[in-house]
């Protein structure tokens, strides 16, 4: 029998698999032995050094220096140092409050006064605290933010800006084993787009694909059917592929 721990997970699809599908013996006890943790957490170095060597868990240590913004920004630029070329796909950006003085300085060169930037909290999610910027005064030199310069002319399908999901399953680290899951996700913003303008600034489901900010907009569309998954404003990846892109 092997026994999952969820009493860290808040999700019943976690525990409605681990008991209907795999069979396995739910654990609700800390004192109970364990064969697979899960949890909704990060996980402390001294559990993983109490761990036996038949019990695995659902993260890697020190997964914070990718899941959070300001990390990732922080390990991207690092790399982008070092291999120029690899990394030059995402745009510029600022980690403040570190570089307020070096963004102050840039936003205001008089070749980019017209440019837009995109500001976001640096440890949340969900879209929660993004927004778009023209002027310099909306940041202030002690704000914990992300700051991009706004890429004005994104990929569309039809007239909407959108994103891609794709799951993978990392085993192992050493060696690095990777499973890229068949499908994935495609979130699609509810609003036409446009150019970033004053009028259209604040239009969070215009410029901004997230499904919790999205899902509230009247424009919305939900597809509750697994068969046909090319309706709404979340369709499965392959009903993407199968849609015409285009440049703005």
């Amino acid at each position: 029998m092997i026994y999952l721990r969820i009493i860290e997970v808040e999700y019943d699809l976690i525990k409605n698999i681990g008991k209907n599908e795999l069979q396995w013996k739910l654990s609700y006890d800390l004192k109970d032995d364990w064969d697979i943790r899960w949890t909704d957490n990060s996980v402390p170095i001294e559990i993983l050094a109490k761990m036996k060597p038949y019990q695995k868990i659902n993260h890697f240590p020190g997964m914070h220096s990718i899941a959070r913004k300001n990390h990732l920004a922080r390990n991207l630029m690092k790399m982008k140092k070092i291999f120029p070329q690899d990394y030059k796909f995402f745009p510029k950006t600022f980690l403040l409050p570190t570089d307020y003085l070096e963004f102050k300085n840039y936003f205001l060169k008089s070749t980019i006064k017209n440019h837009t930037f995109i500001v976001k909290p640096e440890a949340e999610s969900q879209g929660r605290g993004i927004f778009l910027t023209k002027t310099f005064e909306k940041l202030g030199p002690k704000d914990h933010l992300i700051v991009q310069k706004y890429m004005k002319n994104p990929y569309l399908i039809q007239g909407l800006k959108f994103d891609l999901r794709l799951y993978v399953l990392i085993t192992g680290c050493d060696p690095m084993r990777i499973y890229l899951y068949q499908d994935g996700l495609g979130r699609f913003a509810t609003e036409n787009y446009a150019h970033p303008s004053k009028d259209n600034l604040n239009n969070l489901c215009m410029h901004l694909t997230n499904y919790a900010i999205n899902k509230e907009s009247p424009n919305f569309v939900f597809n509750d059917s697994e068969i046909n998954d090319n309706i709404g404003h979340k369709k499965s990846l392959k009903a993407v592929f199968k849609v015409k892109l285009c440049i703005n």
